[in-house]
């Protein structure tokens, strides 16, 4: 059997990205709307700041304004909870991002309750989750399972209808709404975790296999039914032999290249296409928030 097709994340995050640009240049022209993006950093988290950075420059690409909000490792979480009070009042934010991790003084989940939903464009309020869960096209869809089924439907040339599915890693993050976006596309779907027995076995008998546990090279190329298509969404920086380090999924790509169909690399594949969905978000949200009719990106 050939190695598998790489699914190039990178090259149709690119896509999308100019289709989110083609469109805010129509909201501008056709209704005076440009879509708004607040994100909010507390801390001085490295990985934080250089994704912080990077959706900031991409939301200024697309056309779109950015605000960005810098806080203090020590903000007390009344200071963060009156910040996002005054976002969900502005009316040029039409989306809210509060960078995750935040500093253990901080409660993640009154922060994320505090979001207007209808501006909560990572996902993760829980009526958005509610939303989703019922299958309400109302949601706001996190970002990263998104991109993931972006990339299976363009994969699958739209129907991903009778596929058998399953989702690795149960996070609220990606594993939960990863489930329910591949069972309103009519697939047949299976959420494994650390605790699953034969958990080589339930892989084997997926047409769909979704990576998310974070575990560096957990799932081998013998686990996989052979021409499986296969979404890797673990990064994972490990150590090599000859020193330094290198980026890995949840995947061994080396050994699933020989088995599957179709694959995407790590990195270069999810995690491109998550800053993507963030921006096809925001559009959405200023859309709805506008009664504008939600384009087709």
């Amino acid at each position: 059997m050939a190695d598998a097709q790489i699914i190039d994340g990178k090259a149709f995050a690119a896509g999308l990205r100019e289709r989110v640009a083609g469109t805010v240049a129509a909201l501008k022209a056709d209704h005076g709307v440009t879509p708004g993006l607040a994100v909010v950093l507390v801390g001085e988290d490295p990985a934080s700041q250089v994704y912080v950075r990077n959706k900031g420059k991409q939301t200024l690409e697309a056309g779109m304004q950015s605000f960005e909000f810098k806080m203090d490792e020590t903000t007390s979480q009344e200071t963060l909870l009156a910040k996002v009070h005054e976002l969900n009042a502005d009316p040029r934010v039409n989306g809210i991002l509060v960078q995750l991790p935040l500093p253990k003084q901080i409660d993640e989940q009154a922060v994320l309750a505090a979001i207007d939903p209808d501006k909560d464009v990572d996902g993760f309020h829980v009526v958005n989750v509610g939303r989703l869960n019922t299958g309400s096209s109302d949601a706001l869809v996190p970002c990263t399972p998104l991109g993931c089924l972006l990339l299976l439907r363009d994969h699958f040339g739209g129907s991903l209808s009778g596929k058998k599915a399953i989702v690795v890693g149960r996070s609220n993050i990606v594993g939960k709404p990863m489930f329910n976006l591949l069972l309103q596309e009519s697939c047949t779907v299976t959420v494994a975790h650390s605790r699953t027995a034969d958990l080589p076995g339930e892989v084997g008998q997926a047409d769909i296999v979704i990576a998310a546990v974070g575990r560096p090279e957990m799932v081998k190329g013998d686990w996989l039914k052979p021409g499986a298509v296969v979404i890797d969404v673990g990064i994972n920086r490990i150590d090599k032999p000859e020193g330094g380090t290198r980026l890995v999924g949840d995947v061994d790509f080396a050994s699933a290249q020989t088995v599957a169909s179709a694959i995407t690399p790590v990195p270069g594949g999810v995690g491109p296409m998550t800053i993507a969905c963030l921006l096809r978000n925001t559009v959405t949200a200023a859309c709805r928030q506008n009664g504008i009719a939600e384009p087709d990106m």
